[in-house]
């Protein structure tokens, strides 16, 4: 296919992938009462093999032609990159100071108990020929354990947001205990990704470079950063030179972690969480998320959907393993969540309220699964069966939580009224955490 013609294809592609992702995110949210983002992950699947190749293979082959995956592929990482940033933006340490105890014991019990059933089940998992080639039991263990501790760090703000629990104790314990899971999750991926490559140099060159990166971004960063911030607001906008030079940094950053051999997403999470706040963040918030939320997120929701084929689990045993996977996770997250915050002093009502909230996986875990997808940690099996895990652990996050604590809460006028006004996936916690 010449790169002509992939032109052509490529504008309808991405015609077919935001009308579907708008579409059924619109379906989802007034027929399920489900934030945009989950209708979106749902459309990406049903672009994939599974549904849309499976009734029109024809047609879904010529819509989304093997060379056209490069173009998706690249647009994909931008799209979670440019993401990841805007919510490195928005990230505020508030949380953490405040109801510190209860928000540790949560999140580490909800990485513990994960990382349990992670050792219990990976060696059954390695068995069944789940894991890529030369992948060995720690790197696996390390892998699955990741991926089913994780929370959706702004998917979990924004159903806070929308259940009308914004600056209430369980809305700042939840959030805390969800941003320490994903730095968590976050550091045992690195991990995996160092340790699985051409030898120990690779390893060595990805964590000593991302330790690297990490310290100078946290300590030097933020001094070289402030003048941008002191030009937003000495000029009252973000004007093109700006957001042209924030934009070069994010590119650099992404360039440096997908260099050493880490990703593109921690650089542009990292940089997003040294950047000056006030009208640059909010700016940079307000020009980029239109574009990064509405064009290439759904690449990246697509191009995750292109790789799932819930056909490859073909067998009793591979159907059990995802079952296995998905009953397990639900099970080790919500309940060790909840155990916890029962154990530092939350009444019964409040915990489940806490363990459904932290069960929801996202989009922080589709784009775990297509790290470990891309490098060869995972196989298209055990991958096909993650995205599953992934959507039905976030469908249910917000009617389970409306069950168990929020309805009658709500009736005794403890919360505020359901707001799904906004649209998309937005990362929007630049407000203080008391209005969050």
């Amino acid at each position: 296919m010449t790169p002509a013609q992939l032109s052509v294809v490529f504008f309808l592609q991405m015609f077919v992938i935001i009308a579907a992702c708008r579409g059924v995110g619109w379906l989802s949210k007034k027929y399920l009462g489900q934030p945009q983002v989950v209708g979106e992950m749902i459309a990406g699947v049903i672009l994939g093999p599974s549904l849309f190749g499976l009734f029109a293979p024809d047609l879904q082959a010529m819509l989304f032609p093997k060379e056209s995956k490069t173009i998706l592929f690249v647009g994909a990482q931008m799209g979670v990159g440019l993401y990841m940033f805007l919510v490195g933006l928005g990230f505020q340490t508030d949380h953490f100071k405040a109801n510190a105890k209860s928000a540790a014991a949560v999140s580490l019990s909800g990485m513990l108990a994960p990382f349990a059933v992670a050792i219990a089940m990976t060696p059954w998992l390695l068995d069944s020929g789940l894991f890529g080639a030369g992948v060995d039991t720690f790197q696996a263990t390390l892998f699955m354990g990741a991926a089913i501790s994780i929370t959706a760090f702004p998917m979990l703000a924004r159903i806070i947001h929308e259940r009308g629990i914004s600056g209430t104790p369980l809305g700042t314990l939840s959030l805390s205990a969800g941003a320490i899971d994903d730095a968590g999750a976050w550091t045992v991926l690195a991990i995996v990704l160092a340790s699985f490559g051409d030898g120990p140099m690779v390893a060595v060159k990805a964590i000593v470079g991302g330790v690297v990166f990490v310290i100078f971004m946290l300590t030097a960063a933020p001094r070289l950063l402030a003048p941008l911030g002191r030009i937003a607001e000495r000029e009252g906008k973000v004007g093109s030179g700006l957001l042209a030079i924030c934009l070069m940094l994010f590119m650099l950053c992404a360039f440096a972690m997908d260099a050493i051999g880490i990703h593109a997403v921690f650089g542009g999470f990292i940089l997003g969480t040294v950047m000056p706040r006030g009208l640059l963040a909010r700016e940079l918030k307000r020009q980029l998320e239109p574009f990064a939320v509405v064009v290439l997120l759904p690449m990246f929701f697509t191009f995750s959907g292109l790789n799932t084929e819930l056909s490859m689990v073909n067998s009793w045993g591979l159907a059990l393993a995802a079952v296995a996977i998905l009953i397990g996770s639900i099970l080790a997250k919500g309940g060790a969540c909840w155990a916890a915050a029962r154990l530092t002093g939350q009444d019964n009502a409040t915990a489940l309220g806490i363990g459904a909230l932290m069960n929801s996986r996202g989009l922080m875990e589709l784009i775990i699964i297509n790290i470990g997808l891309q490098r060869g940690v995972i196989g298209p099996a055990l991958f096909s069966m993650l995205v599953l895990m992934a959507i039905v652990t976030t469908l249910m996050a917000s009617p389970l939580f409306e069950l168990v604590y929020g309805r009658k809460a709500r009736e005794r006028g403890e919360l505020g009224a359901l707001d799904e006004s906004q649209d998309g996936p937005s990362p929007s916690l630049a407000k203080p955490a008391a209005t969050l």
